[in-house]
């Protein structure tokens, strides 16, 4: 039988990501456990016995489509970690391990390919990751492929992105928009910021922003319910202003879609005061921490997980919603 299809409804892309993942969770049946155990979280949550759950994290990256040739090859390497590292970071967990596995064409550089582990040898000394092992495979000349999995370990409270209720607060760190002018190779792990958070009374439903926050909030809202967001107050990137300028999308347009931000997303329980949380987290942290909205419950059940203007109460509807993997 053959792997591909010339009938575009029967192809994966017809399915788009979220319910491609869904299905994977279906024929799997029993094999794979409800998240966080199983597939759904940011990482997969594997309870040994131990005093400390395990945290496993599979994610890659590929030639044409997460850099180019502009990217340099250290670069390259430290997004493959970073972009694991910052789901490691959304379970409030420390990561230790990886497995590096390669798909690549014969006609592969091995200047290009030394530099690209050199680099990744600086960046998991900086976070103190050992390399473990791997694999490599061939694939058609001019492929690069590269996937990371990354094993770390949670602190006494794992979190996940289940658990956000009808008016938690909504808090986001950092800036968001723009960055594939720099920031999608070049960003910090909120690791530290994750295991403070992992620590704190009230905080839920966190994941890390990859796909932009118009896809990644949708996920952590409870069953009919929307995000009431005050745009004025989103906490827009300066590339994502000077992308606006180039291509005349609206900069908030930018914040909500672009995705690979790799900040923090979470909710936090409407018993606890935002504005003394807001004032801990400074005491803490330089990272920038802005509360974006609040949990409501959805004015159309049927359609709910929607985002709000907290203004007009319009729904925020901008392109398709965030980085979409299989358009």
């Amino acid at each position: 039988m053959k792997p591909f299809t010339s009938s575009p409804p029967e192809a994966v892309s017809a399915l788009r990501e979220i319910a491609l993942l869904r299905a994977m969770r279906e024929w799997l049946g029993i094999v794979t456990p409800p998240s966080p155990q199983g597939m759904g979280d940011d990482c997969a949550v594997l309870d040994l016995g131990a005093s400390h759950a395990i945290l496993a994290k599979s994610d890659g990256v590929v030639y044409g489509r997460h850099f180019d040739d502009t990217a340099q090859p250290e670069a390259v390497a430290a997004k493959l970690l970073k972009r694991n590292l910052s789901d490691i970071a959304a379970m409030g967990g420390t990561p230790k391990h990886a497995l590096v596995h390669l798909v690549i064409g014969r006609n592969l550089s091995s200047t290009w390919l030394k530099k690209f582990y050199v680099g990744l040898a600086k960046c998991c000394e900086e976070y103190g990751i050992t390399v473990a092992g791997g694999g490599t495979a061939q694939g058609p000349d001019g492929l690069f492929a590269a996937d990371l999995t990354l094993l770390g370990i949670s602190g006494a409270n794992v979190l996940v992105r289940a658990g956000a209720e009808i008016g938690d607060a909504i808090f986001v760190t950092g800036e968001l928009g723009g960055s594939i002018l720099g920031k999608h190779l070049d960003f910090t792990p909120r690791l530290v910021e994750g295991q403070w958070l992992a620590q704190q009374d009230g905080v839920r439903g966190v994941i890390d922003i990859s796909d932009g926050l118009a896809k990644d909030l949708p996920e952590i809202l409870p069953a009919d319910s929307d995000a009431q967001i005050d745009a004025a107050t989103l906490p827009i990137s300066d590339d994502a202003k000077k992308l606006s300028e180039q291509d005349k999308q609206p900069a908030l347009t930018h914040a909500l879609t672009d995705g690979e931000d790799y900040e923090l997303l979470f909710a936090l329980n409407s018993a606890v005061d935002p504005k003394a949380f807001a004032k801990s987290w400074s005491k803490t942290f330089s990272t920038k921490l802005t509360q974006i909205g609040v949990i409501v419950a959805a004015d159309d059940r049927r359609h709910d997980r929607q985002l709000r203007d907290a203004k007009s109460q319009l729904l925020l509807k901008p392109g398709e919603g965030g980085h979409e993997h299989l358009h």
